[in-house]
């Protein structure tokens, strides 16, 4: 038997900076919650900080993944990155992050023709999860994701960041850099090749009692 299943469909920008900092962007345009966007951030000493746009949402993402400071501030991404955008504002509280991305490798067309409910499936996750691993080490695709949660991560689209300008509290965090260390909010981190990640989302719930 299964749990209540969350399914979360938008993206993924995972990029790191060179000062060491790490961001990753998660943009929902259909979720349980609504239409949010919400922010990840690694310091280069390891400190992980959640930038989220209510204590609703912020409390939910808290118990899926691990942080050491949550600040619930005002989130948003402009344009609404419909497929084909290629620039991407994001403002979260302290934070202001402008990328740009370019056109999709072959890998990225292969995950674009992912039928939907594959990547509702956590078989296929499953089945994606070594090749996955091998082919962007830190990533996984299956997992546990905080106490009585799994999670898992059907990817229909992969486009690479090849622009980034980050300012987090009035200072910039330098020019656009790999995803090196990998960040450790969760079971896995986002590739470590600067990427958006078209993909839908899914956390199982355990069951009441369980």
């Amino acid at each position: 038997m299964t749990g209540e299943r969350l399914r979360f469909d938008g993206w993924i920008a995972g990029v790191g900076t060179s000062s060491g900092t790490r961001l990753v962007v998660g943009h929902w345009p259909r979720s349980p919650f609504g239409a949010f966007s919400d922010v990840m951030v690694e310091h280069p000493d390891g400190e992980r900080v959640l930038l989220a746009p209510s204590r609703r949402i912020a409390d939910f993402v808290a118990a899926t993944y691990r942080f050491d400071r949550i600040e619930v501030v005002p989130v948003s991404v402009t344009p609404a990155a419909p497929a084909g955008d290629s620039a991407w504002l994001v403002e979260a509280g302290p934070l202001r992050l402008r990328l740009r991305t370019g056109r999709r490798s072959a890998l990225g067309l292969l995950l674009s023709a992912v039928p939907a409910p594959f990547a509702r499936s956590p078989v296929w996750a499953a089945v994606c999860d070594v090749p996955a691993r091998l082919l962007m080490p830190g990533v996984r695709t299956l997992g546990r994701a905080g106490p009585g949660r799994r999670e898992w991560y059907g990817a229909r689209g992969l486009r690479p960041v090849v622009a980034a300008d980050a300012v987090l509290g009035g200072v910039s965090l330098g020019a656009l850099a790999p995803l090196d260390p990998p960040v450790a909010f969760g079971f896995g981190s986002a590739p470590r090749r600067p990427s958006l990640v078209r993909v839908t989302t899914t956390v199982e719930l355990a069951l009441a009692g369980r």
